[in-house]
């Protein structure tokens, strides 16, 4: 049997959002039990010759790529999605089967999740549902920007972030290091679309309860100061042609 995931227990690389108790009740998974990298308890069971039923001739890797279907351009953030275990997935987890690696998905997902675009598909969702034609419609960068990005990170860009993202996906247990690695794929892909410091600003200030939610527990814009801090490093290492060094105090274990 495998477990039915829903959309509610999902998010931008967190596939431990949410768990089942018992009594058939839902809670937010808290970060001690994360820390344990536990799977979620499911509502549901699904016989696994069904999923492979259904998948036979069009997707045989241990993995999908899937997005939460209901959102809304007012929520904290619009296009949540994330690389997902070969488990059996509920009508709001739409999936994509893109014809590449896990590797090559790894930097997908990073796109996908960026607040960059995010900010895209804010300004193309008229309604609370992320259907395919609207996902289809947002701005993915195409894989050989990767390969061709001038910013200069050990092991060349796309080995970079996919470590990155695999930490996530697998879960980092020190907030602040998740922070900081979060904050460096952002500005990456930010790098990546060819947005200003300025625009980046502005893009970060298009999400207000981000904002809202960091200056109740850190007294800041916090997901925006690391952002930019990572940005600005990038932008240094780009204009002196040498390798990115972090702004933290440590370069994260990636």
């Amino acid at each position: 049997m495998l477990p039915l995931y829903e959309a509610k227990m999902i998010h931008l690389y967190d596939t431990r959002w949410a768990t089942y108790e018992p009594d058939g009740s839902i809670r937010p998974m808290t970060e001690e039990e994360k820390a344990t990298r536990p799977s979620p308890m499911p509502r549901y069971w699904v016989p696994e010759s069904d999923v492979d039923r259904k998948l036979a001739g069009r997707w045989d890797k241990n993995w999908f790529l899937g997005w939460r279907d209901i959102c809304r351009a007012t929520d904290e953030r619009t296009s949540i999605s994330t690389v997902l275990p070969r488990v059996a997935l509920g009508n709001k987890i739409p999936v994509a089967m893109p014809d590449c690696s896990l590797a090559q998905a790894t930097m997908l997902q990073a796109a996908l999740a960026s607040f960059a675009l995010d900010f895209a598909a804010r300004q193309k969702l008229g309604s609370i549902t992320m259907n395919y034609f609207v996902f289809m419609q947002l701005p993915v960068l195409r894989p050989d920007a990767f390969s061709r990005s001038d910013l200069l990170v050990r092991g060349g860009l796309s080995a970079w972030l996919s470590r990155r993202v695999d930490r996530l996906n697998g879960w980092i247990a020190d907030e602040q290091e998740r922070g900081w690695v979060r904050a460096e794929i952002d500005a990456a892909v930010f790098h990546l679309f060819g947005l200003s410091r300025d625009e980046v600003s502005y893009v970060m200030d298009t999400f207000p309860i981000v904002k809202r939610k960091d200056e109740a527990a850190f007294g800041t814009y916090r997901t925006k100061d690391l952002i930019l801090s990572a940005y600005d490093a990038m932008a240094e290492a780009k204009s002196s042609g040498l390798t990115y060094q972090p702004p933290w105090p440590q370069e994260v274990r990636a």
